[in-house]
């Protein structure tokens, strides 16, 4: 299938089907909740979809090939492949961006979708690919 924007984009209709669950849980809960109510909400979504998902898996980090005590769980890992990273704030800062460009690192995925329930007048959601990544290779 090819939406409008999506004819050459990684996982195009996984992403589209993704940003249209957050969007109806912007259209019923609004912004200005904390991120919890957002994920809570977006769980029964995926779930009414019967949309495929992981809600905060753990990843092992690993440094000079040495496992780390401290793990990594995504708020969604969806479809197996798209790290959905979610926040409740006024607007997205860089480190936001940094931030699930390493959990897509440190997952050996290729795509992750940062979505901020807390802006206004529409949840806000940043599509990031890493193409350095086994499954970005791949695809």
């Amino acid at each position: 299938m090819n939406h409008k924007t999506g004819a050459n984009l990684l996982y195009a209709d996984e992403c589209y089907a993704i940003q249209g669950a957050v969007f109806d849980v912007y259209r019923e809960m609004g912004c200005g909740f904390l991120e919890a109510v957002y994920q809570e909400c977006l769980e029964k979504e995926f779930r009414l979809r019967d949309s495929p998902f992981e809600a905060q898996r753990e990843i092992v980090l690993s440094y000079k090939g040495s496992r780390l005590n401290q793990t990594y769980k995504p708020d969604f890992i969806c479809y197996g492949r798209i790290i959905v990273e979610l926040k409740a704030v006024k607007e997205i800062a860089a480190e936001h961006k940094a931030q699930l460009i390493n959990y897509l690192k440190a997952g050996g995925l290729g795509l992750g979708l940062l979505v901020n329930f807390g802006s206004y007048p529409k949840a806000e959601v940043i599509r990031l690919a890493c193409t350095n990544t086994p499954s970005a290779r791949r695809s």
